[in-house]
């Protein structure tokens, strides 16, 4: 369940202002009921100004009512009137400049220790180029001399979870091309022109 903004001062103005049981407003804020039971007889939070959940959209008058008449009604938060914004799921990925360097570094491990990966899983991981790619393979990279191998979760260009899907990805598609005995090279061609792929 979403927890109000501020829980502590939302409990503190909930007991300084309701009836609820400490089991509601617990329940409601994220907190242990002992840590409401703490608040209401001043041990946490004792300077805390409350929050007032109803003023600020987050709770309705009517739900509290119904709390106070039912002590087993868990309350509800209140549907923000506001829209919220929707993640981005399509788009290149943005590198800081102080990273941008790394990222060679970061193909370098991922062609060493990863050699399953195509090139557009290592485009979409480490936000680079098929050019840039290429160019560390073939060591034809202007920064070759200075490029050491390091993993793209450690230089912080991708998370970990991002690379073991690809990772994972990757393993199933060489097992598919080799259980019906089509060349990989094929599959990572058809990877790279399908529209889950960065260019």
């Amino acid at each position: 369940m979403a927890q109000p903004l501020m829980p502590k001062a939302t409990a503190v103005w909930l007991v300084e202002n309701t009836t609820l049981t400490f089991r509601q407003i617990a329940e409601f804020c994220g907190l242990h009921e002992l840590e409401v039971q703490a608040i209401a007889d001043g041990e946490v939070a004792g300077g805390m100004q409350g929050l007032d959940p109803v003023a600020n959209g987050q709770l309705a008058k009517e739900e509290i009512a119904k709390g106070q008449a039912d002590p087993n009604y868990s309350l509800q938060l209140a549907k923000p009137s506001i829209p919220l914004p929707e993640a981005r799921t399509k788009g290149a990925r943005y590198t800081p400049v102080a990273k941008r360097s790394d990222r060679p570094d970061a193909i370098a491990w991922l062609l060493k220790n990863h050699p399953e990966l195509a090139d557009a899983q290592i485009t979409k991981l480490v936000g680079t180029t098929k050019n840039t790619i290429q160019a560390v393979r073939d060591r034809s990279h202007w920064n070759t001399p200075n490029i050491r191998a390091q993993s793209p979760v450690l230089l912080g260009l991708c998370s970990n979870d991002e690379l073991e899907k690809a990772v994972h990805r990757a393993r199933e598609r060489l097992r598919k091309a080799s259980a019906e005995g089509e060349a990989p090279a094929a599959v990572e061609e058809e990877e790279k022109a399908s529209p889950q792929s960065v260019p």
